[in-house]
């Protein structure tokens, strides 16, 4: 399954702008999912952008954002701590629900999976809750400052280098973590759980899995992942995290069940909206289904056609088959035709090849015809241009239609 990824942007738990991408699969997604990344770290890490990607190719939609202060999010990151984290999160699941549908899935990816199991009761729309190499405990990251700890706390704040970067952390964010109990919250959180977690984790030890594990009600899961590393920056383990969890969490999740699609009377095309962004559209016709959207310079979500593509759509593929149709029976051997159409609005005075008794700005649409592999006699050439304005979709094109409108009870 194709997938996209669309920028967005929204109010954080300080007020900062929180920039996100959020992962669409190109049909209409059946779960809505949220994903933290670990501390310091930003949405675009692999593991965040591989997992994300994964799930959307398997028909889950996933947020990933920015924490305020790292990645390309607003924010001074010295003025944020565990809770300001916890926060974002709600504030990326109301900006789900309000926008798109809330998320029934939560992914935290180290301290992220501290984060959302301290956020899971507080978003009433979650069903399953699954961390990847997290702490028990949000104060486990305190470990990462070493000799510094002791300059935070005398004189309230110190540089420490993570990951290579210069970050500012303050008092008050030792005081957070140092108050912060995970435990309760997880045996609280009434959502299903999964834990994953490598043996070898060099970072966050796996006795925290199991902490997590046991204070967890039912139904939970563990999965060990063997040799993968804390930020799983292979792309196979990353993969492996994506399908298990697209399985298990299906089991929870309340997707919309596949429609018996109700038949459609002949000659009908429905047009029902999928409620995924502004514009995106749900055609169906016979057992065909399509989508139909506007590009993202409009608001749209440029997942399908737009539906003067889809008019043009129209008139090319009716051409093409026209044309077969008439080289079939005169038994002309033709390669494969190839039809592009271009659409444009024009003004009626400035269309040299409009015709007469038009005014005002009107749609132009100009076909390309090209046959591959065969040298065209001029006279035979002129004769396929002659068979393409007689395809049906270009006399309705050019004739005048009546377009009824009425209102049909539901």
């Amino acid at each position: 399954m194709t997938t996209q990824s669309i920028k967005v942007t929204f109010p954080g738990s300080q007020g900062s702008e929180l920039a996100a991408k959020l992962e669409l699969p190109s049909d209409p997604p059946t779960a809505y999912a949220l994903f933290a990344h670990c501390f310091t770290c930003s949405k675009d890490i692999f593991a965040a952008a591989r997992i994300a990607g994964g799930l959307a190719e398997r028909g889950i939609a996933v947020l990933r954002f920015d924490f305020t202060g790292l990645g390309m999010s607003d924010g001074e990151f010295a003025n944020t701590n565990f809770s300001s984290n916890v926060g974002d999160l709600l504030h990326a699941a109301g900006f789900l629900r309000d926008n798109y549908q809330a998320p029934q899935l939560l992914i935290g990816h180290s301290l992220g999976g501290a984060a959302v199991l301290a956020a899971a009761a507080d978003i009433p729309e979650v069903r399953a809750v699954a961390t990847i190499g997290a702490p028990a405990d949000a104060e486990h990251v305190i470990h990462n400052f070493g000799a510094k700890i002791d300059e935070i706390d005398e004189t309230g704040e110190a540089e420490v280098t993570l990951g290579g970067r210069q970050f500012t952390i303050k008092k008050q964010f030792l005081d957070d973590v140092r108050n912060q109990t995970l435990s309760s919250r997880i045996s609280g959180m009434k959502k299903a759980l999964m834990v994953f977690h490598a043996p070898r984790d060099q970072t966050v030890g796996i006795e925290n899995a199991g902490t997590i594990f046991s204070a967890a009600k039912h139904p939970k899961s563990f999965i060990s992942l063997d040799s993968a590393d804390h930020l799983l920056s292979r792309r196979e383990d990353a993969v492996y995290v994506a399908d298990v969890l697209t399985s298990w969490s299906t089991r929870f999740l309340d997707s919309d069940p596949a429609e018996t699609s109700e038949t459609l009377p002949n000659g009908v095309t429905r047009i029902e909206e999928t409620e995924n962004g502004k514009f995106q559209q749900k055609v169906r016709v016979g057992s065909h289904e399509l989508i139909a959207d506007e590009p993202r310079s409009v608001g749209g979500l440029d997942s399908g056609p737009t539906p003067y593509d889809f008019l043009s759509i129209a008139l090319g593929s009716c051409t093409a088959m026209t044309l077969r149709m008439y080289t079939d029976r005169k038994d002309l051997q033709l390669g494969r035709i190839t039809v592009d159409v271009t659409h444009e609005k024009v003004h009626a005075d400035d269309c040299i090849d409009c015709g007469e008794g038009r005014e005002g700005r009107i749609d132009r649409f100009e076909r390309f015809i090209n046959v591959a592999d065969t040298e065209l006699d001029p006279v035979i050439r002129d004769k396929l241009v002659e068979i393409a304005g007689k395809c049906p979709v270009h006399r309705t094109l050019e004739s005048s239609s009546v377009v009824a409108t009425k209102f049909s009870q539901t």
